[in-house]
């Protein structure tokens, strides 16, 4: 039987920056749901949040303290924004390649609840796209394609591997140590930014092995996303827009933001996107633009070049034309509870890292673009304590049984419990709302259902339990009272 030293389960920048630290000569596995780009990082536009120097660090801080609304660890946050910048020379010194100026200085850019320029790009906008690629060149581990992880295989307070899906057939994978950088819900929602992979599966097999998810109330909504398409992943409009000029608008090109906060177009993305979703409301669903009016085209097409492909294969002529807009599901700030190295209490050798983790390094709303340098630090110091405390490893062999993925109804089932979601556990939430939600969900999962949908409707529920032990809003998390 061959056992790896780590099994890794995902290919975003928390699962490959853990390949990349960990030595060739270990054995490890990277388990992939679909392709290696199926995954948040490779859509990310805005960039990396890193202090800009080390006067910058209590600033970074105190933002993403700010933005967490109270909720966040600040020791976990103090870990983030310190170890940061080691984490981000670490990856120039190998050889990435941060968009510079003239004179190669890296070049910073703003998002909203920054207090200053701190943002590196690469590409312009495409930053997710080029980390992955230089991750996946430079990891020397092999990966399995098209392979569902389906079961973690666990006894008393050890985790033995995983069970997937892979090529027709289920098979058990046996590992000293698992780390789980699967990414978060995405598609438990109508409307979401996230690649088509992202479904909550993982987070409800830690439920069933008795493991606690914690702040999964805390569902972050992008504000400026096109959502008038036919992809279940929906068109992403980079905060880093809004940073350097874009504006929200209505149909007379009226700025209404700052009716509802000082900041107008660079408050917290909480905040824009309950703006926008009031302002809709009060106004019979009045379409909201994104207007690129103080850009100019040359600037525009170099700075946001993927934006800018991208929405003119969808009939736009940028920076002319306004781009009608929406709110989105985009971040969850909850996850998998752990410490400030990724393990999972409940296990010795179970670890999580990036979005599918809860450090409450985010607290009750995400600071933009701190999500990149979360997978980057955090993935780095699970892999420090597994190499650090290597174990005595012995084998517990699991059957192989099958398990029923998908049944006749799921699809339909799925597709009601995303319209669900959207409505009653969205932007703004409503107690009835939320218990309506909880009961629909507990009769979908008396059905005779697949499991990757049972999965789905416990991570969902989880959610709506936990909006409903919130009684008060808290940063991302807005009930009326």
């Amino acid at each position: 039987m061959l056992v790896y030293d780590v099994i890794i389960v995902g290919t975003g920048i928390a699962g490959l920056n853990s390949a990349i630290n960990i030595p060739k000569e270990k054995k490890v596995l990277i388990l992939c749901k679909e392709n290696s780009w199926d995954c948040n990082t490779f859509y990310a536009q805005g960039g990396i949040s890193v202090a800009v120097d080390e006067n910058d660090v209590e600033s970074h801080v105190q933002d993403t303290l700010n933005a967490g609304a109270g909720l966040c660890d600040e020791k976990a946050v103090r870990i983030m924004c310190s170890e940061g910048r080691d984490a981000v020379n670490s990856l120039i010194k190998r050889g990435f390649e941060f968009d510079k100026d003239e004179k190669g200085n890296l070049l910073y850019t703003k998002e909203a609840a920054h207090s200053r320029n701190r943002i590196v790009h690469a590409g312009g906008d495409a930053t997710g796209r080029e980390m992955h690629l230089f991750l996946m060149q430079n990891n020397p581990h092999p990966l399995m394609y098209k392979t569902t992880v389906v079961k973690i295989l666990f006894k008393d307070d050890r985790v033995f591997g995983v069970k997937v899906y892979h090529q027709g057939e289920f098979k058990n994978i046996y590992a000293k140590n698992i780390i789980l950088a699967s990414g978060g819900i995405g598609s438990l929602y109508e409307f979401h930014t996230n690649a088509r992979t992202i479904s909550a599966d993982i987070q409800g097999l830690a439920l069933e092995c008795g493991c606690e998810l914690r702040d999964m109330e805390m569902t972050q909504f992008h504000p400026t996303v096109f959502v008038s398409m036919e992809k279940a992943r929906k068109q992403l409009l980079s905060e880093s827009l809004r940073g350097e000029g874009a504006l929200v608008v209505n149909k007379k090109g009226e700025r209404f933001l700052f009716g509802y906060d000082k900041r107008g177009e660079l408050s917290p993305r909480d905040i824009v996107s309950r703006a926008i979703f009031d302002y809709k409301q009060k106004h019979k669903g009045e379409i909201v633009y994104l207007s690129f009016e103080n850009f100019e085209k040359k600037f525009f097409k170099h700075r946001f070049p993927t934006i800018y492909y991208n929405l003119k294969g969808l009939g736009f002529n940028l920076p002319e034309d306004k781009v009608p807009i929406s709110p989105a599901f985009h971040y969850m700030m909850g996850g998998i509870k752990c410490d400030i190295d990724g393990k999972v209490s409940r296990f010795k050798n179970l670890y999580v890292v990036g979005e599918v983790a809860n450090t409450r390094v985010h607290g009750a709303n995400r600071l933009a673009s701190n999500s990149l340098l979360e997978g980057l630090v955090f993935s780095k110091r699970a892999v420090d304590k597994i190499l650090f405390n290597e174990q005595d490893f012995f084998i517990e062999n699991f059957d192989e049984e099958k398990e029923v993925l998908f049944k006749q109804n799921d699809k339909t089932l799925k597709n009601r419990l995303r319209a669900l979601m959207w409505e009653k556990v969205g932007i703004i939430r409503e107690k009835d709302g939320l218990q309506e939600a909880l009961h629909r969900v507990e009769e979908m999962l008396k059905l005779d259902i697949g499991k990757l949908l049972r999965l789905r409707l416990l991570t969902s529920k989880e959610i709506i339990k936990s909006a409903l032990k919130r009684e008060k809003s808290l940063g991302a998390h807005y009930i009326k009272e």
